[in-house]
């Protein structure tokens, strides 16, 4: 299980879980070096929903995903061997308006700015998220409650 504002990073066939409540997970993969990660941040503001990019934010995130990049990615490693998935939680939207830029817009513009292609999927729901990847494959997908039982120990590489 990785935890929120947390990441993990293996060359091994195991499965990383994180289990998102306004949070997102990036799951980062080199195919060439057969390595890869899920990153677990949590939204700022806790309201569960998308908040506006502050500088403090702007800082400390990018602090955070420029170590998980390098665990992952190395100093060399070619855009074209890796793959990027966000997969976002975020609560039902109110009345209040949304951000104009938010922490998956944030991680975005720093994967493109290296030339990393990223996908994203964001859903809005009361009930939490649980992203499972596996990062030897570079595989995600959302999973059931129930997955947990059948995953391995995650190896704490830093966070």
């Amino acid at each position: 299980m990785v935890a929120p504002d947390t990441y993990h990073v293996s060359p091994e066939p195991m499965l990383m879980i994180a289990d998102l409540h306004g949070a997102l997970a990036l799951c980062l993969h080199d195919e060439g070096r057969g390595i890869g990660g899920l990153l677990h941040l949590r939204f700022m503001g806790g309201t569960g929903r998308p908040s506006d990019v502050t500088d403090n934010t702007l800082s400390s995130v990018l602090v955070v995903l420029d170590r998980f990049k390098r665990a992952v990615l190395g100093n060399a490693a070619r855009a074209d061997e890796v793959q990027a998935r966000i997969l976002a939680h975020a609560l039902p939207p109110t009345d209040a308006g949304e951000p104009s830029a938010s922490l998956v817009d944030l991680i975005r513009a720093d994967l493109a700015d290296g030339k990393i292609a990223c996908g994203t999927q964001t859903t809005r729901r009361t009930e939490a998220l649980r992203v499972c990847f596996q990062p030897f494959e570079g595989r995600v997908w959302i999973c059931g409650p129930n997955d947990l039982r059948a995953a391995p120990r995650a190896h704490r590489s830093a966070g």
